[in-house]
């Protein structure tokens, strides 16, 4: 047998000719076929022949596919000729001996990768035409900039319709058909068009195509299985994926030659138009609503966090001078500005997703980006119960601490949900109030009408005008708040916040990074210090007079977010002159079944101030059962 060896990431190809009955595959030496990457096990798994046929084995934690199914752990599967075996970034082919091309060739490139191909080849005449070095100097606003470059666009994909062969139009084809599958489901479960496919101005739409385009979407989302409600609307998309291979075959028969061709053409025109003038191969990624997280590493790795789990999307920019134009496309609108002297920066989309960009000379990999997704359907207390990040006796108690004018202080690691559940807990704030808010990249999503939202500034190119997190909660302390919200204490800014909550800002909230309650007291005394020198008896003195509650978060292993303790600050320990955190309700213990471990059950403790907020009939007694 002959095994085929792909690198998605460096197009290298190669044969291993196998003499033997079997061939062991991983990052070892010792394997017949070697891998080398990270993302490789040391003995990743085995092809083996049998009187049944031929089979793959996973030895490997890291798991494998083989045509497009998952095999697990010490799990085996039937192989048959040609089939796909995804490792890593390896694509891995068993082939006949008899299959060998003359002269030891390696396999013909993928359709996806001869598409990308094609379209670098597009995209640099298109440049040519328009005499630009890069994409960044295009305005994406500019209409008339924008119909130059479409029209360009038709004429130079006209004179490459031959180089598009039957593979490459079908991998056009299917998706380009799952994008706006996408799309139709969000507006079913939303009722409004959230997201858009990028051609409603194009030269290039036939209305005698958009509606046969139109009534195959339809019929392909109506047999899809979704609830197709606001708050379902990642869980449908993730069902829909599952369910898509075999009802897109299904619909297969009723896209004509003349329908394929005009569906290739505009996907390669839409993808070459999100170069230019949107955010290239990541415009896509943005408007999925399962898709929490990208990461862009360089110009050929492009990772998203999609249902709880990192997964390399296989997509990629043409070059690195691509990737840092569209981080300044990013960037220079908020007025932030990347380059060798400021090499690294946060900001925002216009839809509030945060953004983080580093480059040379401190990323070594090539320029980096990170966005975090702003949830175009903000969460309500109900999904949180929903998605059984909290109880429902837990939801209503909060209710009642954020109506009681309690301090909160949510803390938990990267990507725990600190942001959601700080942006769920303030939507319970009275509306007659007035709430300010400072973040560093402005994420919140607050309903109420009276707002005052404030967001950091770094430093211009003469080192001057930089306002601070710290900055902006002095200057709120003067507006007159009702509520101070502050995104995040990561500084010396943590003793601005615990002096507000002690002069009268109650039901102030604010998030932090810590991994437990107490380890939450320790960084915030160690904020403290990077402000003032003071005693630590003084600083956790602040800490109890100004927090009631802490709510503590965790990511769990397959993406779910929980929040594991509710606890109160009662004040000092005269013995250890520690302060004393009393948990109201804890999740259980780890000897817990499955279904227990996710729930949060009341200790028995009741907080302090539990009477008070009982008798104005903010509190039910029944949270405490």
């Amino acid at each position: 047998m002959e095994i085929w060896v792909y690198n998605q990431y460096t197009d290298e190809r190669n044969v291993v000719a196998i003499d033997a009955a079997s061939a062991t595959i991983g990052r070892d030496d010792s394997n017949d076929v070697r891998l080398d990457s990270p993302f490789v096990s040391r003995n990743h798994g085995r092809i083996y022949h049998d009187q049944a046929g031929f089979f793959f084995e996973c030895l490997g934690l890291n798991g494998a596919t083989v045509a497009k199914k998952s095999v697990e752990y010490k799990a085996s599967l039937k192989l048959s000729y040609g089939d796909e075996i995804r490792i890593g970034e390896f694509s891995l082919y068993l082939m006949e001996p008899t299959a060998r091309r003359v002269g030891g060739a390696a396999p013909a490139v993928t359709a996806a990768k001869r598409v990308v191909g094609l379209e670098r080849e597009i995209h640099s005449e298109l440049l040519g035409k328009l005499n630009l070095r890069v994409t960044g100097r295009i305005a994406s606003n500019d209409a008339q900039q924008a119909a130059l470059i479409k029209r360009h666009l038709l004429s130079i994909i006209e004179n490459r319709r031959e180089k598009i062969d039957q593979e490459m139009a079908d991998y056009l084809v299917g998706q380009f058909l799952w994008r706006m599958v996408s799309t139709e489901l969000a507006r079913r479960a939303t009722g409004k068009l959230m997201y858009s496919y990028g051609f409603e101005d194009s030269d290039l739409l036939e209305s005698k195509y958009e509606d046969a385009i139109s009534r195959i979407i339809g019929d392909l989302a109506s047999g899809l299985p979704v609830r197709l409600q606001p708050h379902t609307l990642a869980e449908d998309l993730a069902a829909a994926e599952q369910a898509w291979p075999e009802q897109a075959a299904r619909y297969s028969k009723r896209i004509t030659p003349e329908l394929r061709d005009y569906i290739v053409r505009r996907t390669l025109s839409k993808e070459i138009e999100d170069v230019v003038l949107g955010y290239g191969p990541l415009q896509d990624l943005l408007e999925m609503p399962n898709v929490n997280e990208i990461m862009v590493v360089g110009p050929d790795k492009i990772y998203i966090e999609k249902d709880g789990i990192v997964q390399n999307t296989g997509r990629s920019f043409f070059s690195s001078e691509i990737v840092q134009s569209i981080i300044e496309r990013i960037v220079t609108p908020v007025g932030r500005r990347i380059d060798r002297s400021t090499p690294l920066v946060d900001a925002r989309l216009p839809d509030g997703s945060r953004v983080n960009a580093v480059i040379d000379p401190l990323s070594l990999t090539g320029p980096t980006l990170t966005i975090r997704k702003f949830a175009r359907i903000p969460f309500t207390i109900d999904d949180l119960v929903e998605c059984r990040t909290l109880s429902e006796p837990v939801a209503s108690f909060l209710r009642g601490c954020v109506l009681g004018r309690k301090n909160i202080i949510i803390s938990g690691g990267t990507a725990s949900g600190k942001t959601t559940t700080l942006n769920v807990l303030s939507n319970f704030i009275p509306p007659a109030e007035r709430i300010v808010t400072i973040e560093d990249s402005a994420e919140l999503q607050l309903l109420q009408e009276h707002l005052v939202s404030m967001e950091t500034r770094p430093a211009n190119v003469e080192g001057r005008g930089e306002y601070s997190i710290r900055d902006l909660v002095r200057n709120a302390l003067r507006m007159r708040p009702d509520r101070l919200i502050v995104g995040e204490c990561r500084g010396p800014e943590a003793l601005d916040m615990l002096q507000a909550m002690n002069t009268g800002h109650d039901g102030s909230l604010t998030t932090i990074h810590a991994n437990n309650p107490e380890d939450m007291v320790m960084r915030l005394e160690t904020m403290v210090l990077m402000a003032v020198e003071m005693p630590v008896r003084a600083i956790r003195e602040q800490i109890s007079a100004a927090l009631d509650l802490v709510l503590q978060m965790v990511r769990l292993p397959g993406g779910e977010r929980r929040v594991t303790h509710i606890s109160e600050i009662t004040g000092i320990d005269p013995e250890t002159e520690s302060v004393v955190i009393e948990d109201i309700y804890r999740g259980p213990d780890s000897g817990a079944t499955p279904t227990e471990r996710d729930l949060l059950r009341h200790t028995g403790y009741i907080p302090t101030f539990a009477q008070d907020l009982l008798s104005k009939g903010m509190l039910a007694i029944e949270v405490f059962t």
